[in-house]
């Protein structure tokens, strides 16, 4: 699904938290309303449904203010979890970092506001209250019992968003603020991560109290959100630890500085005789007149059309157009964008662009990898 130009998917694990949470909620959905069971599990799907699109509002506010910034939002997943946002690189200013993170929050507050309009249209506080405690003394409808239980929970996804602890929102504010004030990304992403691992650690004990005391489900997921905050912490401050020791260096310090590309206007068969059976490699960059990048040629789709018999086509009518820019990056950037981007791994090689998206280089894993051997000394100290 596609929303405002942004590709919108879920995990798996997605659909195991929705039918959980809807079958510990239609229990207390149905004695608060004091219906039929069609009526109590059908207002219990809908408003988990909308909850899940409230997860997605907040995520729309960072992808909206980073495309804004000049960052490419390359998806945004629901995960058993939350949501996540997939950038094509991490903020380059503390401003550009605050406005991002902080947009999250302001889409919430904004969800929250809407919930506490329409509720007190309908109903006024009183009423309000009493829906959203699921009090099945008072007389609540379904529209009534799903707005107010939507706006309790997205007032506390809010307030926990706003902790700041990384990797939430709170925490990548905090960041921002100290990267702005001190001038050092790295000191500010490794303060709010060891908070952020010292609020796993409060929150995993509060689940193991509310699991043994309790008895109760959400003890359990209290731990496993505790677990993924901290792996997420614990995995920021070891990238502020690389990010030290090979501060400065550039893509344009590590690529090959003449990389072999097809020109858009090649004959299919003359790019596989003369790039692919020469060279022996699976994928060539493919360039314009002017040099700019403009995709990718695979062995495979020229030699399907070849052998269909449409060997007169140029390169340019069957290579593999780039998407989001998700294989470029510019020359001028340090590598630890390089290190964090997804498709080095997929591909191999990211292409080295200047500002014009002329392609000036092309940076493989294992470039990165001798930078990074040669920063830590030895491959033994990078694990």
């Amino acid at each position: 699904m596609d929303l405002f130009g942004f590709r919108i998917g879920v995990d798996r694990s997605w659909f195991l938290i929705l039918f959980l949470v809807i079958f510990l909620l239609s229990g207390e959905f149905r004695q608060a309303l004091h219906s039929s069971d069609a009526v109590a599990y059908l207002t219990t799907v809908v408003t988990v449904l909308v909850l899940f699109g409230s997860l997605i509002v907040h995520e729309l506010g960072h992808a909206l203010v980073a495309r804004r910034e000049g960052i490419t939002v390359r998806r945004i997943d629901l995960f058993l979890f939350g949501g996540l946002t997939e950038m094509s690189r991490d903020a380059a200013t503390p401003a550009e970092d605050f406005k991002i993170a902080a947009a999250g929050p302001l889409a919430t507050f904004g969800f929250v506001l809407l919930c506490l309009a329409v509720d007190l249209a309908i109903v006024g506080p009183h009423r309000l209250v009493h829906a959203a405690e699921l009090d099945n003394t008072v007389q609540i409808t379904p529209v009534l019992l799903s707005l107010s239980w939507l706006l309790f929970w997205n007032i506390l996804l809010l307030f926990f968003n706003l902790v700041p602890a990384f990797p939430l929102d709170g925490g990548r504010m905090t960041r921002a603020v100290i990267w702005r004030v001190t001038g050092q990304k790295e000191r500010g992403t490794r303060t709010a991560a060891k908070l952020g691992q010292g609020f796993s650690l409060v929150l995993a004990g509060i689940g193991v109290f509310v699991t043994l005391d309790y008895r109760n489900l959400s003890g359990l997921w209290l731990i496993g959100i505790a677990f993924l905050m901290y792996q997420s912490a614990k995995a920021a401050l070891v990238q502020t630890a690389i990010s030290a020791r090979i501060e400065g260096v550039r893509v344009a310090d590590i690529m090959d500085r003449q990389p072999v590309a097809i020109p858009s206007r090649t004959a299919v068969t003359q790019a596989l005789d003369e790039f692919f059976l020469r060279y022996g490699w699976s994928w060539f960059p493919v360039i314009d007149d002017d040099y700019r990048f403009l995709g990718i040629a695979r062995q495979e789709r020229l030699a399907a059309a070849q052998d269909r018999g449409e060997d007169w086509l140029t390169v340019d009518a069957v290579l593999e157009p780039e998407q989001d820019g998700g294989w470029r990056v510019n020359e001028d950037r340090p590598i630890t964008e390089v290190i964090s981007s997804e498709n080095l791994g997929r591909l191999g090689a990211l292409m080295a662009v200047d500002g014009d998206g002329v392609l000036r280089g092309v940076v493989t894993v294992e470039q990165v990898r001798r930078a990074l051997q040669a920063a830590f000394g030895s491959p033994g100290r990078l694990a």
